[in-house]
């Protein structure tokens, strides 16, 4: 008896319950695509591979945006078409407005991922050290008396990245020592407030060549590398900057 009815019986449960089923699910909220500014302009950069990072990248929609352009979406009526804003940029011409615009916009909680180059910008801000949460100095300066020389940098060398805190998100799913082939920079500025997330042994590059920081309420994070296409198609660069706006943008 129960072979004859228990097949019969399974066929009546599902049918009650599998409209209920689909219904839950297609009632089930989606996450929405992170809304993305990507910021250019002050820097050459191969931009068809560049781009490609991130529409191959499902988390997320982006617009990318040159100066001197950009800085007018800076402004919180402008900002609130998006979620996060990316920085690839090394712009140095900035006025007090803009810079209030920015400082504000970061402040309120507008996640902010700084690739590279960034590192560069607005030399004579010394609020934008403070959001990023370091400097490449393109000239020395003096600090508390004492003489900081230019930072300085080397393309196309291989190296060896190392994880340095394997519990954040940003570096989830990443290897713990991965090899790729980028740009160094050393003797930049880093402020001690700024917590590593990658670092690197080569003689040329300092050590701490990734971190994270907060600034207001907002979730910022830095990443050195992303020189050319060998950052921009390697999968673990990828994954670091995939996470990275997924914690901006406080998803994680």
């Amino acid at each position: 008896m129960r072979s004859t009815y228990l097949p019969a019986i399974a066929a009546i449960l599902l049918a009650w319950t599998l409209p209920c089923l689909l219904t839950q699910a297609a009632d089930t909220p989606q996450a929405a695509p992170i809304r993305v500014l990507v910021v250019t302009g002050g820097h050459g950069f191969e931009r068809v591979p560049f781009e490609q990072m991130f529409k191959d990248n499902p988390d997320i929609t982006f617009t990318m945006v040159e100066h001197p352009k950009a800085q007018a979406l800076f402004k919180a009526e402008a900002a609130k078409a998006y979620d996060v804003v990316v920085l690839y940029d090394m712009w140095q011409k900035i006025d007090d407005t803009t810079k209030a615009d920015f400082a504000n916009l970061v402040s309120s909680g507008k996640g902010v991922v700084a690739l590279h180059h960034c590192l560069g910008g607005y030399q004579d801000w010394p609020e934008y050290e403070k959001i990023i949460g370091g400097l490449y100095l393109l000239q020395p300066r003096t600090v508390d008396g004492a003489l900081q020389p230019a930072s300085i940098y080397k393309e196309d060398l291989d190296l060896k990245v190392k994880v340095a805190d394997a519990a954040h998100p940003v570096t989830a799913g990443v290897s713990a020592e991965f090899a790729i082939r980028d740009e160094t920079y050393g003797k930049f500025d880093l402020l001690p407030d700024s917590h590593p997330l990658l670092t690197c042994d080569h003689p040329t590059s300092d050590k701490v060549i990734g971190w994270w920081r907060t600034y207001g309420k907002a979730r910022v994070v830095y990443l050195q590398g992303g020189h050319d296409h060998f950052a921009y198609t390697h999968p673990q660069y990828r994954k670091l900057v995939a996470n990275a706006i997924r914690w901006s943008a406080q998803r994680d």
